[in-house]
């Protein structure tokens, strides 16, 4: 008698399903892969994934474009390094104040007519006076707490430390003028001992353009987007632009930023006007386009070096990190101020000035000498009993 259990676990092969015919063709493999089940991401293609070996060559294509862009951009750099005109000499009066916290630089635009043909001079409206004059002074402050723009109105009233006059050989006495005067009287050296004695703060580096170099460098990037809250005509500057936003190639900004009979606060509606033109300049000159373009970096960088001059310690890696902080003041990171005033067309023996007021404008110096965190606005007195708006940042 057969156990029952001895059939089921008999050594009898279990029944199989015929299978292909051998003479069929493998189905192919890109073929298997298609016919797999769509995934929740859609449906399986075969050339979902790229082969290795065009990964490989684009790597390599994106490698040697970058090599390229880097090799150009370096010659550029290193070019440059070699056409920076140190001039400048911070130390040439002494008696400067301690170093302080962060970096100091002091900004300037000045009246130079290096590179301008007799005719330049008649359309950019650059001709008349004499001596050496400055329409713009920035200090510009990088720390642990940002970034701090503040403008110094060329009317600002300051004591011009006594120094050697140059015409007559004596030594003159310390003495009341406007700001802007230190330039005329003894250039960029003066100018920085004026600024250090009346606010307390070393000036660590020194970068001054002329007309040219300012015209060429923003025709170079394509002009300045800016927006204007209304017309401004001004015959002296030469500016004539109407409201609204457009660009503005180089004769149309040079007007724009040197134009003050057009402004309500004179003087100090100007330099609100250059910080933020100066802000805007840097912020559209670093865009991609220029930066890593190998054709533009040439053209921009001689365009800048015309007639740049800069400290005799500047070198081109630290001209670019106050490159980079004005533009982070364009970004919003940072702010835009105008030194605290409390007088404005103040008559005096060498005509109508700006006062400072005594102290606020201390209290924000102090603030910047020991690289803490600016509270000051800028706001005039004015503005300040009316609630006006404050500056960016």
């Amino acid at each position: 008698m057969t156990d029952p259990l001895d059939q089921r676990s008999g050594d009898s092969p279990p029944a199989q399903e015929p299978g292909p015919p051998e003479d069929a063709a493998a189905p192919d493999p890109a073929q298997r892969f298609t016919d797999r089940p769509s995934s929740r991401y859609g449906p399986r293609r075969a050339h979902a994934r790229q082969p290795k070996r065009k990964r490989r060559r684009l790597r390599r294509a994106l490698l040697v474009l970058l090599a390229v862009v880097v090799v150009a951009a370096g010659g550029a750099y290193g070019w440059a390094e070699t056409r920076l005109r140190r001039d400048v000499d911070l130390g040439a009066y002494g008696d400067r104040p301690p170093p302080g916290e962060g970096t100091n630089y002091l900004i300037v635009g000045s009246d130079s007519r290096d590179g301008l043909s007799e005719g330049d001079v008649r359309d950019l409206r650059a001709g008349g006076g004499g001596g050496r004059r400055t329409d713009s002074m920035m200090l510009l402050h990088t720390g642990a707490h940002g970034t701090s723009m503040v403008s110094l109105p060329r009317d600002s009233w300051v004591t011009v430390p006594g120094r050697l006059d140059t015409l007559t050989g004596k030594t003159k006495r310390p003495e009341g003028d406007k700001l802007n005067a230190a330039f005329a009287y003894g250039g960029p050296e003066l100018l920085v001992h004026t600024v250090e004695k009346n606010t307390g703060l070393r000036i660590d580096h020194y970068a001054e353009i002329g007309f040219a170099g300012f015209v060429n460098i923003v025709d170079v990037i394509g002009g300045v987007r800016m927006c204007l809250n209304r017309d401004i005509k001004d015959k002296k500057s030469g500016a004539d632009l109407r409201k609204g936003c457009q660009t503005l190639d180089g004769r149309q900004a040079l007007a724009f930023v040197r134009q003050r009979h057009q402004e309500r606060e004179g003087d100090l509606g100007r330099s609100k006007n250059q910080q933020k033109f100066l802000s805007t300049l840097a912020h559209q000159a670093a865009r991609p386009g220029t930066l890593f373009d190998p054709t533009e970096i040439g053209p921009a960088l001689r365009a800048g070096l015309d007639t740049l001059i800069v400290d005799k310690d500047m070198s081109l890696s630290d001209l670019a990190t106050m490159f980079r902080a004005v533009q982070g003041v364009a970004g919003g990171k940072g702010k835009q101020i105008n030194v605290p005033v409390s007088g404005i067309g103040v008559p005096t023996s060498k005509g109508n000035v700006l006062k400072w007021d005594a102290k606020r404008s201390a209290r924000l110096f102090a603030d910047l000498r020991h690289d803490r965190p600016v509270t000051e606005t800028g706001e005039t007195s004015r503005e300040r009993e009316r609630g006006g708006a404050r500056p960016p940042g």
